[in-house]
């Protein structure tokens, strides 16, 4: 007879209780040498992110200089007193760190991330290289030439082409932001190691910069860590500077930068907003989201699912620049491809998306899915430490305080539909739309005059 065996299973696990989530709080503090701390600690994040804000806008770059601050954030990263270039790159690579920099409108943002074990010599390096970067002719000299062979890539690009002319667009020829960030072909050329040095020793020092640390700091004396590295970096005092106001023009208009022979058409929608120091910020998120925030919003059920034209359409916020009294901008934009022949059908069904949203609201429903998308995934969003101080770097950069974050989960949680309708209906304008075209003039000129949504121009590609 056969002896039966039974198996012991073991209970089947249940979920616990939800744990409320807030964005992380960092403390603040200052180095003796004016240097602004923001550190948060992060329980098992064995990989520290750390971001240094440095005060060297793009707007501060000389006349004829533009993509200055490019070549310089580059060659943080070249090289310092102690270390040739190579030597340094090899340094970096023992600690497993990755370093990283750009420039951008605010300023220069200086980027690491190492495992926590070797923090203490990371930080060394990074310390180095914002205190006493080499900026060598012949490193300088080899980053001009790679910016230069990445400008006309960057031109035959359609989204970067159409970016580049809605910049243009919108702002006076004589503010930097008209201008592309990192520089033009005659002004790159004319960057060399005396334009770099003199852009660093006249905007780059501790007392106008903030570090940002984020990981788990357990059994760190960071205090003592940060005095002997960044803090033995020195430089000048400095008053903030002036932040010179902004203008724009978005009358409603039409510009069709023309490739011929193209076969798809990339659209750039574009004006000028509210930055996050206006309290309509969390609604504008909201409103923008369900206008085309993921497949599922109204852009894409009808250009994507029931009409076909595109593969996908984003609406967005994009913050330009930030002063402390609140006279920043943001971007508002709506950007995608469609195919040539459908160029014409498919901005007069965007336009009419427009209008039925400002006739008819966004729907409870879209307002909650929004929500749930926004506000439910945060905790997933921000599970790294780089993805926190990123955050926290940018609201250092925006000037915003330290919870601000956490205020704007809390806030889109209250707002409601026709609050979030209102706030959209009053970004996305019809009539105050700046609308770029890159594409086959010959093609879609007459079909886009033809809706009636703006002069239209055409321009070389």
């Amino acid at each position: 007879m056969t002896e039966l065996t039974t198996m012991d299973f073991h209970p089947q696990p249940q979920a616990g209780t939800a744990r409320p989530w807030a964005f992380p709080a960092p403390e603040r503090g200052t180095l003796d040498n004016g240097l602004t701390v923001l550190r948060c600690h992060r329980p098992g994040q064995q990989v520290v992110a750390v971001e240094i804000n440095l005060e060297a806008p793009l707007e501060a770059e000389p006349a004829g200089l533009d993509g200055v601050a490019t070549i310089m954030a580059r060659a943080f990263s070249e090289g310092t007193d102690k270390l040739a270039a190579e030597e340094f790159a090899a340094e970096l690579e023992r600690c497993g760190a990755t370093f990283d920099a750009h420039a951008d409108h605010p300023g220069v943002r200086v980027s690491l991330e190492v495992p926590v074990s070797r923090l203490p010599k990371a930080l060394g390096l990074l310390a180095d290289a914002l205190r006493a970067p080499a900026f060598a002719d012949s490193e300088i000299e080899r980053l001009v030439r790679n910016r230069l062979d990445e400008i006309p890539h960057e031109t035959a690009n359609p989204g970067r082409r159409a970016a580049k002319e809605l910049s243009k667009q919108l702002f006076p020829a004589t503010a930097r932001m008209s201008r592309p960030r990192q520089g033009t072909e005659e002004t790159v050329a004319a960057v060399d190691a005396a334009a770099v040095r003199a852009f660093y020793d006249r905007h780059v020092r501790p007392a106008t910069a903030t570090a940002v640390v984020v990981g788990d700091l357990a059994g760190i004396d960071l205090d003592a860590l940060l005095a002997d590295t960044l803090g033995a970096w020195t430089g000048n005092t400095a008053e903030p500077r002036p932040v010179p106001p902004v203008t724009a023009d978005d009358t409603g208009r039409v510009v069709v930068v023309d490739r011929p022979g193209a076969v798809q058409t990339q659209i750039l929608i574009g004006r000028v907003g509210a930055d996050k120091h206006d309290r309509v910020w969390p609604a504008q998120v909201l409103g923008t989201y369900c206008l085309g925030g993921t497949l599922t919003s109204r852009l894409d059920r009808v250009l994507r699912e029931e009409k076909g034209y595109t593969y996908g359409v984003r609406a967005f916020g994009q913050v330009l620049r930030s002063a402390p009294d609140g006279t920043g901008v943001a971007m508002l934009a709506i950007s995608g491809s469609v195919d040539t022949p459908n160029t014409g059908p498919a901005l007069d069904d965007l336009w009419k998306v427009l209008r039925t949203l400002a006739a008819e609201g966004l729907t409870d429903a879209e307002r909650d899915v929004a929500v749930q998308n926004l506000v439910g995934v945060a905790p997933l969003k921000f599970e790294t430490a780089a993805a926190v101080a990123g955050t926290l770097a940018d609201q250092v950069e925006q000037h915003l305080p330290d919870d601000f974050q956490a205020e704007v989960y809390r806030r889109l949680a209250a707002t409601g539909t026709v609050e979030a309708t209102a706030a959209v209906v009053s970004a996305f304008p019809m009539d105050r739309l700046v609308t770029v075209l890159v594409g086959d003039a010959a093609q879609i000129e007459e079909p886009v005059r033809a809706l009636g949504i703006g002069e239209v121009t055409v321009v070389t590609g």
